[in-house]
């Protein structure tokens, strides 16, 4: 067998780590005599390519495995089996689907060290008690081991088998190797330790439509066929020993059949054709040059579908538009091929994750979508057949997707020095200096939790947490302590820092840089605050209350400034309402500020965490401010909570404050500031506006759902509200899509200065 040494060096300088993976050469002969030969796939109802059900080949026949006994050893010995360092975790009761035909193994133990399946203890091969619905299913580590050899000399039929390689490359030419991303070129695999071509004499567009769906385009075209058979009648070449069959639905080549065996026959393989050649349309932002990104198939139209509350670029909940209205999509038989539909309409490759239970976050409103089935080609995600009764579908149900996007090589221009640990540290930026590449800091004015947002989606670090303006405490690189970008502004839907605003060669940085150079902290999970729109639209009324009672209201700037002369006889009327603030995120909202630097209110008698939580404004109809109030965070805590969730924050006491994911906290109508001042607003029609964080004070993984906008009518004497809504609405005309409005022009724009 074949030992291969993982080494991992403690970057603190103390410790190298040896850890190794048992990884075998895939061939009869190294085994024990007498040890049956098998081979073995991941099947089933997949969400990723490196997981599934457990199919065994023996005998002719492919089988199951029975969870009864399976250990976290035996999926070790199985994902090596398949190539992969080690596994990640095993399910029992066939969460992958039932199996067809025998069940080949049961009651299995594996010590660990055995290098296949076929060594551990069990009842023997066909004997077993169970029934399909204990089947037993995988999650491998997707890492490969390198030099592993895939193809088993037993003669099964290769067909029935997956790709396995430790790698896929798309190898550009020279002409076009600077260009990012890399859209076309020779696919190599990478197979026992050496790339190797593949012989395209079968090859269809079905393969095409996979890799490019892998490597993040949703789309593939035709190159010129000259200039590639000329190189490659000049280049040696090295073809691997199959083929490829792929449907087109699948994420990656991974989960692509083998085709049919090649005959290596020196300079005469592949006789009658060439290298296998692909080329790949991207989606409209990233691709290379603005030329191809405003062509006609990428008009700027209302989306139907969005992605909200992932971290990164092509993560998110799938989120449809019907009825001018946006809703969810449930999970029920969500899958990589409704997932794959959904990426590939936004833009990106296919799906390398279909999401379920609401992994990334519970949204608000109507869910659209129940029981989605596609057959991978439509598209877009409302071509596909649903059940329109979504009964018994929740929030926590809440369909999601990671898509696979193009290498932009943005993590190599960007780190973060100094940290405790990879998920913080000073901000260091790379930039072309007198001719050179040089490492330098960034100017900490202004410097917030957009732009930390920016650098951590930048990174593939999750959601910022925090966003710093003294770094002492992080001593970085020395070499790189100067100023090399100042004045930057980002509205947080940027892929990189150099898409947002800032001074560009004209630096200015009062402060310099070196204890004040910019900082953040990022987090793989973050809250998502969303008012409850239903509740402030039945809630809303008008009260006229006595200025003699409002005195620690106006102290708190809680009323209009015409209150500031008035006399304590007068009255205010007040547009009161109630606000029921859910947190939908994944982890906690928390004030910013630490529990020992509140402010208390001597009038109220309380604590503010945060001194501006909300906004409330009444607009004209052409978005004039008429009237405004704000509210702190007089007492952020757990009102109440889902079903099964424990409250956590209570403020009596100088109780620790905030809102638990999946639970809510109630502002009432009837407690002081929770209105709008309307004495001098003079009778008409409005918009009611709500902003929930609105000074950006605490990171969200979604701040496009901390808007409500309500219509408004006020006669003099009463007042309505009605067709309450969570931020935009197609009827706004507002463009409420980032991504196809926000972040696509301002990449676009990047690309255009950049290449100047």
């Amino acid at each position: 067998s074949v030992f291969c040494w993982y080494q991992i060096f403690n970057r603190f300088g103390a410790t190298l780590l040896c850890v190794w993976a048992l990884c075998q050469a895939h061939s009869d002969t190294e085994l024990p005599p007498g040890t049956p030969i098998i081979q073995l796939r991941l099947a089933g109802d997949k969400r990723k390519h490196y997981e599934g059900r457990v199919e065994v080949y023996y005998n002719g026949e492919w089988g199951t495995v029975c969870d009864d006994d399976f250990s976290i050893h035996a999926a070790n010995i199985l994902c090596r089996e398949l190539g992969y360092v080690e596994a990640v975790s095993w399910s029992p009761s066939s969460k992958y689907g039932k199996g067809e035909g025998r069940i080949w193994l049961d009651n299995v133990h594996c010590s660990g060290q055995e290098r296949t399946l076929a060594q551990c203890k069990s009842n023997g091969f066909g004997v077993s008690d169970c029934k399909h619905s204990e089947d037993v299913g995988v999650v491998c580590n997707q890492r490969r081991i390198p030099g592993f050899k895939f193809i088993s000399s037993f003669t099964n039929s290769v067909e029935s088998l997956n790709v396995q390689v430790e790698e896929v490359r798309i190898r550009a030419i020279s002409s076009q190797r600077k260009r990012v991303p890399i859209t076309e070129g020779y696919l190599e695999v990478k197979d026992r330790g050496k790339w190797r071509q593949i012989c395209n004499e079968e090859w269809t567009e079905m393969n095409n439509r996979v890799i490019c769906g892998m490597y993040g385009f949703p789309g593939e075209k035709g190159y010129n066929t000259k200039v590639y058979k000329l190189l490659a009648k000049r280049r040696k070449k090295n073809y691997w020993d199959f083929g490829v069959n792929c449907t087109g639905n699948e994420a990656s080549l991974h989960g692509c059949k083998l085709g049919r065996k090649v005959e290596l026959k020196g300079n005469t393989t592949c006789e009658k054709g060439m290298p296998v050649v692909v080329s790949c349309v991207p989606g409209r932002a990233f691709a290379p040059s603005h030329a191809q990104g405003f062509s006609k198939a990428y008009r700027v139209e209302q989306p139907l579908v969005r992605l909200r509350g992932g971290a990164n670029i092509g993560d998110g909940r799938v989120e449809v538009l019907k009825n001018g209205e946006w809703g969810t999509v449930c999970d029920d038989n969500w899958n990589l091929k409704a997932a794959s539909v959904v990426c590939r309409e936004l833009g990106f490759g296919s799906a390398k994750e279909a999401l379920a239970g609401g992994r990334l976050g519970q949204g608000m409103g109507p869910v659209h979508m129940n029981e989605v089935e596609c057959s991978g080609f439509e598209k877009s995600l409302t071509e596909c057949y649903f059940n329109r009764d979504a009964l018994g579908c929740s929030h926590e149900e809440d369909a999601a997707v990671r898509c696979n996007v193009p290498a932009m090589g943005f993590q190599n221009k960007l780190r973060l020095s100094g940290g405790r640990n990879p998920f913080e540290g000073r901000v260091e930026v790379l930039v072309e200096k007198n001719d050179s590449l040089v490492w330098g800091t960034v100017c900490s004015d202004s410097w917030g939790t957009m732009e930390a947002t920016v650098v951590c989606r930048q990174l593939g670090l999750g959601f910022a947490s925090n966003a710093f303006q003294e770094t002492w405490y992080w001593p970085g690189d020395v070499r790189a302590d100067d100023v090399v970008m100042s004045g930057v502004r980002c509205s947080g839907t940027e892929m990189t820092l150099a898409q947002c605003l800032h001074h560009g060669k004209h630096l200015h940085c009062p402060r310099g840089g070196g204890r004040f150079a910019a900082g953040v902290s990022c987090s793989e999970s973050a809250p998502d605050l969303v008012l409850n729109a239903q509740v402030v639209e039945h809630t809303t009324y008008l009260e006229d209350r006595p200025m003699y009672i409002l005195q620690c209201a106006n102290e708190e700037h809680c009323l209009s400034s015409s209150a500031a002369t008035a006399t304590p006889s007068s009255y205010r009327r007040l547009m009161r309402f109630s606000s029921q603030i859910h947190n939908n995120g994944q982890s906690d909202f928390r004030p910013r500020a630490a529990h020992n630097s509140w402010v208390w209110h001597d009038c109220h008698r309380h604590y503010h965490s945060m001194e501006v939580f909300t906004h409330y404004d009444l607009l004209s109809l052409n978005g004039t401010k008429v009237a405004e109030g704000h509210k702190a965070s007089f007492c952020l805590e757990d009102t109440q909570c889902e079903e099964g969730i424990e409250k956590r924050y209570e403020c009596a006491n100088f109780g620790q404050q905030g809102i638990t994911v999946s639970c809510w906290d109630t502002y009432r109508h009837d407690i002081d500031c929770q209105w709008i001042d309307v004495t001098d607003v003079v009778p008409g029609d409005f918009i009611f506006q709500v902003v929930i964080n609105p000074n950006y004070e605490v990171a969200e993984s979604d701040y496009t759902n901390n808007i409500m906008k309500c219509r408004c009518r006020y006669d003099g004497h009463r007042i309505w509200t009605y067709n309450c809504h969570i931020g935009e609405r197609l009827d706004d005309n507002s463009g409420d899509y980032w991504l196809t409005h926000v972040l696509i022009p301002g990449f676009l724009l990047f690309l255009v200065f950049s290449t100047m």
